[in-house]
């Protein structure tokens, strides 16, 4: 594909194509024109809705916390193209500004658990949506069942406990929008930073920010105290953190393999016995 010359007629001609880091799953550059520069991402496998999704999630973020994603300028199945965001590095400043902001998003409420993209994805794994009144049964049917295995059976364990005994998924909490893949890399930081590659659905709040503890980021005792102050977490969440952690652990356990499948593991067996 000529990139260039696919790009010209949406954002200009093509002056400089330099490539940036874009994962495993993408290719990824910085294009400049004679009157902006641009983020622009490729696929590496032909997937017909992973970019477009993922526009309609940035879309769905920043409509609810303006200026909380970068702007799509267009996507397709073959190229998403963003604004250039300029990094400026972590700090407290930004990550307070940042607990603030996703304590905003999760205020938006949705009808149902479970609600998304029809071809919903993580990575370029299948996401499935659907309607659940009970977070606890939603969790356990969409996002754990699909990825256990032979590998993982304590964690199977663990979703046929969680459809018996809801009340391990703490206070009932109304659904939340969530960027739903919100590790430290997902972060552009900024002094108001943004966040990028989203797996957006309604779900948990406390699972977006159980992936930001997961992996480590910058200053995340800044981001939780920012976020209280918005929006208190219910008692016990801290226990929580690794019921949450399960997921991306089990997707990351599929894409990956290593030792994501025994992590989640040891937390499905410590729940399990506690």
């Amino acid at each position: 594909m000529d990139l260039a010359g696919e790009l010209a007629p949406i954002i200009g001609q093509v002056l400089r194509m330099e490539p940036v880091v874009g994962g495993d799953i993408c290719r990824a550059y910085r294009v400049s024109t004679s009157e902006a520069r641009y983020f622009v991402k490729t696929p590496r496998r032909s997937d017909e809705w992973m970019l477009p999704v993922e526009a309609a999630g940035l879309k769905a973020l920043g409509d609810v916390v303006p200026g909380l994603t970068p702007s799509v300028v267009h996507a397709e199945s073959r190229f998403l193209v963003l604004e250039w965001v300029a990094e400026q590095g972590p700090s407290r400043e930004a990550a307070a500004n940042l607990g603030e902001r996703l304590a905003a998003l999760h205020t938006h409420r949705a009808s149902a658990f479970g609600e998304g993209p029809e071809h919903g994805r993580i990575g370029p794994l299948a996401m499935p949506s659907g309607h659940y009144e009970s977070w606890p049964q939603m969790f356990a049917e969409l996002r754990l069942r699909p990825l256990v295995n032979d590998r993982t059976p304590r964690s199977l364990d663990l979703v046929d406990a969680l459809m018996d005994d809801p009340e391990w998924a703490g206070p009932p909490e109304p659904p939340s929008l969530l960027h739903g893949d919100l590790w430290s890399g997902n972060v552009l930081w900024s002094l108001s930073p943004r966040l990028v590659d989203p797996a957006a659905h309604v779900g948990h709040r406390e699972t977006d920010l159980a992936m930001l503890a997961l992996f480590g980021t910058p200053y995340l005792d800044t981001i939780l105290m920012a976020y209280q102050q918005v929006y208190p977490l219910a008692r016990g969440w801290q226990a929580r953190e690794g019921l949450h952690q399960m997921w991306p652990l089990l997707v990351h356990a599929r894409l990956f393999g290593g030792g994501y499948a025994q992590r989640a593991e040891t937390i499905a067996t410590g729940y399990l016995q506690g």
